[in-house]
């Protein structure tokens, strides 16, 4: 049984279907007609408890017309697109309509979702990084989950097979070997080679604000970075996918893409994400590190996985590295094999610190207090993965500075930034 009334999201007044088994286990009352507005006399403070619940908000204050809005919001663009369509949605815990997840928001309001696929870290956003996640049924909903992590990285024909169109909504940070945009690029391949339309819900990019970094050579291609960009991209994933669409990147021709746009953003906006996109991306202050930061990883330094903080401290067993300490312990969920687990590591706390765009600076301080030299690396593999080449291991170990090696990534900086004018959808940064 469906109730169908219009509401008031960002000053558009958007007619609405609720389906009403979905949303209230009980038996409704008789109705009335208001016009040509279903409504149930007796669920009026039901449905306006739904409305608290984020099943579609009604204007507030946060809501005005100079707010930042997500693509998600825009239910009067994108819903007539899915109207009597089967829909496959690529989510993950950020993917949320207010406080309710869009695959629940989609259902009540009577979108036939088939599938979800899920990416790195689960549809609930709850499996550690590198976690193998299998297949599933969502309890809620009884709807099958595909995983898109491990070595099912592209969805099948099969998978979308009784597929009419796709939508992915998931929140990115904008960092090239955050393997959300891996898994946003073999979406968009296999919606290619099956004519599959996809909807691409933009999300703000709380790292949009800039670029930085080395570039990826094409020969150091992983599921830690696909494309010929920098660390930092400065680019939605709305505005990524048209570059690997424009750029002919994908292996199967253009995808089909439609991007529903955010209102009221800009690449000089600071957005404090809702949701935190990954386990151990817990806050602003770790998501503004994670460039700088994530080239610990394959290094002797604990990064502070397996404690609160991951991304804001650095730290080795050694009293010699610094003063503040923290000791890595298994964190179901966030890490359950941290590196140097329940020992004491020292060194620095940057939780507190301003957090700087990405910089060398960090890695070549600790480099140098570990005494230099090849050790300091655990996998040079997985470095010159995350680099995007093996340069910047040889520029480290050959003693080059920090300003020295950023000096060498300029033209390819310079090269990439006139390419990314072309798929810019919002007013660059200053």
């Amino acid at each position: 049984m469906h109730v169908a009334f219009f509401i008031n999201c960002d000053d558009n007044y958007i007619p609405l279907k609720l389906n009403l088994r979905l949303l209230f286990p009980f038996r409704y009352r008789k109705a009335i007609f208001i016009g040509n507005i279903l409504l149930m006399k007796a669920l009026l403070p039901y449905l306006l408890f739904a409305f608290a619940l984020g099943a579609c908000k009604p204007l507030t204050q946060q809501d005005a017309p100079t707010a930042i809005t997500p693509g998600v919001r825009q239910t009067d663009v994108y819903l007539p697109l899915l109207a009597g369509k089967t829909v496959a949605l690529v989510v993950n815990n950020t993917s949320t309509l207010g406080p309710v997840h869009l695959v629940d928001s989609l259902l009540s309001l009577g979108i036939e979702v088939r599938t979800i696929f899920a990416p790195e870290h689960g549809f609930r956003g709850d499996a550690d990084a590198g976690e193998k996640i299998a297949d599933s049924i969502d309890p809620r909903t009884g709807i099958p989950i595909i995983s898109l992590y491990g070595k099912h990285r592209k969805p099948t024909e099969e998978d979308l097979a009784d597929i009419e169109v796709v939508v992915f909504d998931i929140q990115d940070v904008g960092v090239r070997f955050y393997t959300y945009i891996s898994t946003l690029h073999y979406v968009m391949d296999a919606c290619a080679e099956f004519n599959k339309p996809l909807i691409l819900l933009d999300r703000p990019n709380p790292n949009g604000h800039y670029v930085a970094g080395p570039v990826l050579e094409p020969e150091f291609k992983s599921f830690v970075g696909m494309h010929p960009i920098p660390v930092v991209y400065g680019l939605t994933l709305g505005e990524l996918a048209q570059m690997i669409n424009g750029e002919g990147w994908l292996a199967n021709g253009k995808c089909d893409l439609q991007v529903i746009k955010i209102n009221n953003y800009t690449h000089n906006d600071h957005y404090t994400l809702p949701v935190k996109p990954s386990p151990n991306l817990p806050n602003a202050q770790a998501i503004a590190l994670y460039p700088s930061l994530c080239f610990f990883e394959p290094t002797v330094m604990s990064i502070g996985r397996g404690t609160p903080y991951p991304f804001q401290v650095i730290g080795y067993p050694d009293p010699a590295f610094g003063n503040f300490s923290f000791t890595p312990v298994s964190i179901e969920g966030m890490s359950k094999y941290p590196k140097h687990q329940n020992r004491t590591c020292y060194g620095v706390d940057l939780r507190k610190v301003a957090a700087p765009q990405f910089t060398l600076s960090y890695l070549m301080t600790y480099y140098t207090k570990f005494g230099g030299g090849k050790d300091f690396f655990t996998s040079a593999n997985f470095f010159d993965k995350l680099a995007g080449s093996s340069l910047l291991r040889q520029q480290i170990l050959q003693g080059l500075t920090a300003a020295e090696i950023e000096k060498t990534w300029v033209p390819q900086l310079d090269a990439f930034k006139e390419t990314r004018k072309k798929y810019l959808l919002y007013p660059d940064f200053e």
